[in-house]
């Protein structure tokens, strides 16, 4: 790899802002349809008497909310690392300018 495919492959704070609105907007519209599953599921109650059929039912009504759930905090925690990476990668900048100026001042 040369040189300048490196600096194009580092992260930058727009490009940690960037990534962090799509993946909270994918989280967000996970979100609204965790929910719409959850509610879903509890307004519809199984129609039968047989015990292995409810516990079955039971069991996929779980596990389709819980992966749901799983994909939905996967992409807030994304989208809050983003945003933390993009707070860590401008406050160096910060500090160089103050040492800049400090610099520039004791000369």
């Amino acid at each position: 790899m040369s040189n300048s495919e490196i600096e194009q492959k580092k992260p930058t704070p727009l490009r940690c802002l960037v990534g962090a609105s799509i993946s909270g907007s994918l989280g967000y519209a996970l979100y609204l349809l965790t929910t719409s599953i959850a509610v879903s599921f509890a307004t519809k109650p199984v129609q039968s008497t047989n015990p292995f059929v409810i516990n079955l039912s039971a069991a996929v009504r779980t596990l389709v909310v819980g992966v749901s759930t799983l994909a939905t905090c996967l992409f807030a925690i994304t989208t809050l690392g983003l945003i933390l990476l993009a707070i860590q990668l401008v406050i160096p900048s910060f500090k160089q300018e103050e040492d800049l100026t400090s610099r520039e001042n004791k000369k």
